[in-house]
């Protein structure tokens, strides 16, 4: 089975999406060519997502390394990324199983009206099993690795159904579509706290800019395209030692702008073939589930957060954080990583932020600021772990590479749900194990009240 799993997951995202969506699609009652059309669609966005997101990391990656060669700064974890997460993440007996024992959690907490999400987003279901892969490697126990992987996923499921309503008013495309992806909702409870913080704050209100604003405001200086630019020449320039050597890279440093700058310009082009292709599966899925579970009303359908990645105020924010994320990593104290590989998934930070904050950007920035420290000391605390699981697994082509201490990935140990389970499952053990299971009893008892549930 870990063979099957480690197979299929070699296959990746752009070619497994348009199989799961069309045999998705056909089995809600699509017809077969329609179907079968938004899975490649799907497919086409997986494909150009994946292209888009090489471009940054291949051309910021050499940049911000030779920035740390130039001086000198001693981070020992290396950022493997999300890839090398996900291939663990099915390569194990949890990630084997995982799919099946979701859904099967999924109906049951729509049995019992304990959420109104039908979670069909199975590709970024590894994050539920790489939770759980930690924990097996961490306690040798298959039954923790369960545990901790279905906690997550009913906390997930919850704050998909409290986060619904605001996502849906906030992204206008987007009816009856909900994020049950575990990364982004673990900024949930950062934006709430910081959002209300801020609105304390004298003079913040006159701040109220989004990206829009910031078009009207500044006009090309507020473009994401020009942005985009004008960060990827300062990164550019962070490589030089000195002026002589900033006079000969300057066909580097301006081909480097140019190329960010193509990265904020193309993943909205791009974001908007998921929403073509996710769209009609979508609907159907709602009404026949609707249809099989009679008076359940309110549902939303579980989606990848990449539909909406292509929004300007994401994308302005996630590239004002980019040289951002490389300075904390250097001077925050007991700060041992630095993220190279997975700065393309900064975008991935904002899609449940941006509701709470209405799109401003100067308090998405703050907020975003606030979870990347605090991300960077979790994926810091995870890294041990991390490592181990990646070296039992034993994965061709994934490790951690020699003069290093570990790896990692910011884009899912920094993620606050993961942690908090993870500590909770192995550190505090079944004192840890009690406190999840009444914290997330209340959480399903309150999120049953608060949508009005009752099963006929």
């Amino acid at each position: 089975m870990k063979e099957v799993f480690a197979y299929v997951i070699g296959l990746g995202a752009a070619v497994m999406m348009p199989v799961i969506f069309t045999v998705l699609g056909v089995a809600v009652g699509i017809k077969f060519s329609k179907a079968l059309k938004s899975g490649l669609l799907v497919g086409v966005g997986f494909v150009g997502l994946g292209v888009v997101t090489a471009l940054l990391t291949t051309n910021l990656g050499p940049a911000l390394k030779d920035a740390t060669v130039l001086y000198r700064l001693d981070l020992p974890f290396f950022d493997l990324g999300w890839p090398a997460a996900a291939a663990v993440a099915y390569s194990t007996a949890v990630g084997a199983f995982i799919i099946p024992v979701c859904l099967g959690v999924n109906i049951l907490m729509l049995a019992t009206g304990t959420t109104r999400t039908v979670n069909i987003d199975l590709w970024n279901y590894w994050h539920f099993a790489f939770l759980g892969a930690l924990v097996f490697y961490a306690t040798d126990s298959l039954a923790w690795a369960f545990f901790a992987a279905i906690i997550l996923y009913i906390i997930t499921l919850c704050m998909a159904d409290l986060t619904a309503k605001g996502f849906q008013t906030y992204y206008k495309d987007m009816e009856g579509i909900s994020i049950p992806q575990p990364f982004c909702q673990s900024f949930t409870p950062f934006a709430v706290v910081l959002n209300a913080a801020l609105d304390r704050i004298p003079g913040i209100s006159r701040l109220d800019i989004d990206a829009e604003g910031l078009k009207k405001k500044f006009g090309l200086l507020g473009e994401p395209l020009f942005l985009g630019v004008v960060i990827g020449c300062g990164i550019g320039c962070l490589r030089c030692a000195n002026l002589r050597e900033l006079v000969d890279a300057i066909p580097k440093t301006l081909s480097l702008g140019v190329t960010v700058g193509a990265v904020m310009e193309l993943i909205p082009r791009i974001t908007a073939l998921f929403i073509e292709g996710l769209k009609p599966i979508s609907e159907a899925t709602r009404a026949l589930v609707e249809k099989k579970f009679a008076g359940l009303k309110g549902l939303s359908i579980g989606m990848s957060p990449a539909l909406v990645i292509g929004h300007p105020a994401t994308l302005v924010v996630s590239i004002l954080l980019i040289p951002v994320a490389l300075f904390l990593a250097v001077a925050l104290p007991g700060n041992k990583f630095l993220p190279l590989a997975s700065l393309a998934g900064m975008f991935y930070l904002f899609p449940c932020v941006l509701p709470v904050t209405k799109g401003n950007v100067p308090k998405t920035f703050a907020i975003g600021l606030i979870a990347l420290v605090a991300g960077l000391y979790l994926v810091t605390n995870l890294t041990p772990v991390f490592s181990k699981a990646i070296g039992d697994a034993q994965l061709e082509g994934i490790k951690v590479p020699e003069g290093f201490e570990g790896g990692a990935a910011l884009d899912f140990a920094s993620a606050l749900w993961c942690w908090l389970v993870y500590h909770f499952s192995v550190t505090l053990k079944w004192a840890g194990a009690a406190i999840l299971c009444l914290a997330t009893a209340a959480l399903m008892w309150y999120n049953r009240r608060r949508i009005g549930s009752s099963i006929k």
